[in-house]
């Protein structure tokens, strides 16, 4: 009797799955995105503390500089904010036009090849798949949209 196991097949419907929680995964690390090397409020503040607690006691910053610097610091936490709402607007605008697509016929590549079917299924989130011919394929793979 052999210890080797036998190599385990998987449906069509496991696979797609499959393939769809390892492309969220992936996609869901740094929220797709590259870290940045530009300053946050967080550095901001503390060099605004750190200004604060170093300047020179015969010469202390002048209230104009510090008004204007917590007005650069409350401009930079509104825009902060701001483009933390429209990254929540845009994922719920990609959700909303995956959902559109059920039903439809899609044209997208798969390697080197055009390849079409209907979309049988979207996933929501903010980076919505659709399931064509058995396959979660991202969104923006796909090249052209037409009625059944």
């Amino acid at each position: 009797m052999s210890d080797i196991a036998s190599p385990v097949q998987m449906n069509n419907a496991d696979r797609a799955q499959l393939d769809e929680q390892v492309n969220l995964f992936n996609k869901a690390l740094n929220n797709g995105q590259v870290k940045s090397q530009e300053m946050g409020k967080d550095d901001f503040m503390k060099i605004l503390i750190a200004q604060l607690s170093h300047q020179d006691p015969t010469k202390p910053m002048e209230d104009k500089e510090f008004i204007a610097q917590m007005a650069q610091f409350s401009s930079l936490e509104q825009i902060t904010n701001m483009s933390q709402n429209f990254q929540k607007l845009n994922g719920r605008m990609n959700q909303s036009q995956a959902f559109n697509m059920l039903g439809k016929n899609v044209e997208f590549n798969e390697g080197d090849q055009s390849v079409s079917g209907t979309v049988e299924a979207a996933t929501g989130g903010e980076f919505p798949q659709l399931l064509v011919n058995g396959k979660y394929i991202d969104m923006s793979e796909v090249i052209q949209v037409s009625n059944n």
